[in-house]
């Protein structure tokens, strides 16, 4: 059995985003997950979670200016102080709403010499983060996106992500594998479950289809056998519903759901 986590950002999107909550619990989903619960009253997200009996599994930090285009402040220049509050209030609202993890987005940066600044920077307040995390009781990943969908964005490769986990050697810092991302930037996902699980530094993981990012059921990653690979590996953990339903219609989320049944 493998647990599957509704991403209400994604998800049921006919609907208002508190309204979700009702309707991932009538499909099933014991999980759920979601981009910025900043942005609803956390008294009401609490409520919902507690009547449903849904335990929110992960949610993002504040990411900075979004619609101006920001995609994370942990690399950017200037902003060591955003990032800090950024982090202190993620981590007050992930106690508050009982979410064991929080994804801290890296932001995106220039080529050249000016990555490698960000990058430095990028190390540096993950280390500040990853302390803070731990006093919190709550786990922080990094998550590599591919760079087609989100051009400049400064972590892109599974490598580069677990190495600065190793480095920075908190329990409370592990990296969010996103099969969609990595099949995109890297492929060959089987050898890198095989290598990446049995370390523990993996601590969350998402699905989408390649290329179109919908349902896990079809497109050049067989999802059949990367399920019954996480199984092997003995996955416990949650794997997050980070796709966009094809049936853009009212139900298309629930009529598209078909593919997970063999595997819950």
């Amino acid at each position: 059995m493998l647990n599957f986590a509704a991403n209400l950002s994604w998800l049921y999107t006919e609907l208002p985003f508190l309204d979700r909550f009702e309707a991932a619990a009538r499909d099933g989903f014991k999980g759920v997950e979601c981009l910025f619960p900043h942005e609803h009253p956390t008294a009401e997200i609490q409520a919902r979670l507690r009547d449903l009996g849904l335990q929110l599994v992960l949610f993002n930090a504040p990411p900075g200016d979004w619609a101006a285009g920001e995609r994370g402040l942990a690399c950017l220049d200037g902003r060591e102080a955003d990032f800090q509050n950024s982090i202190s209030s993620a981590l007050a609202q992930a106690q508050a709403l009982n979410c064991p993890r929080v994804h801290v987005m890296a932001g995106l940066s220039a080529p050249g010499a000016a990555a490698d600044s960000a990058w430095s920077r990028y190390e540096a307040r993950l280390g500040w983060a990853a302390g803070q995390a731990s006093a919190a009781g709550i786990t922080l990943l990094i998550e590599p996106i591919n760079t087609r969908d989100m051009p400049g964005y400064l972590l892109s490769g599974q490598a580069r992500a677990h190495g600065l986990v190793e480095q920075i050697g908190s329990p409370h810092l592990k990296v969010q594998m996103d099969l969609y991302h990595c099949q995109i930037m890297e492929g060959d996902i089987t050898t890198r479950l095989r290598r990446w699980l049995p370390t523990g530094q993996v601590g969350h993981l998402q699905v989408a289809a390649v290329p179109d990012r919908g349902e896990p059921d079809q497109g050049e990653l067989h999802y059949p056998h990367v399920f019954a690979e996480l199984q092997r590996l003995g996955w416990a953990g949650w794997i997050g519903c980070e796709y966009r339903p094809r049936q853009a219609v009212p139900g298309g989320t629930t009529a598209g759901l078909g593919w997970m049944q063999a595997w819950r």
